[in-house]
């Protein structure tokens, strides 16, 4: 935690309440439990942002009529060059 950045906040007494008592019954410092709940509020955010972007990119493939991962095969195949015969650069298959 020698990287740590120390920074002042002010909490509603509520808030502050909760939080100290959370750190009484988890056994956690204040600070690691404001962690706790900053990190929970980052990875809910995400998970938020990243189902919105599901929803609209759902929403694009369903208006061109792609409804199932099979329906992606044409559009997503990999055009290979032909595979060389032997060995020898020259010679395709």
């Amino acid at each position: 935690m020698g990287d740590a950045v120390k920074k002042t906040i002010s909490l509603p007494p509520d808030l502050a309440e909760d939080a100290e008592r959370i750190a009484r019954e988890e056994g956690k410092s204040l600070s690691a439990v404001i962690q706790d709940a900053l990190r929970l509020s980052r990875r809910q955010r995400l998970r938020g942002e990243w189902k919105e972007m599901q929803g609209y990119w759902s929403a694009r493939a369903r208006e061109k009529g792609l409804l199932k991962e099979s329906d992606l095969d044409g559009l997503f195949a990999v055009k290979r060059p032909p595979r060389l015969h032997g060995g020898n650069p020259g010679r395709y298959v």
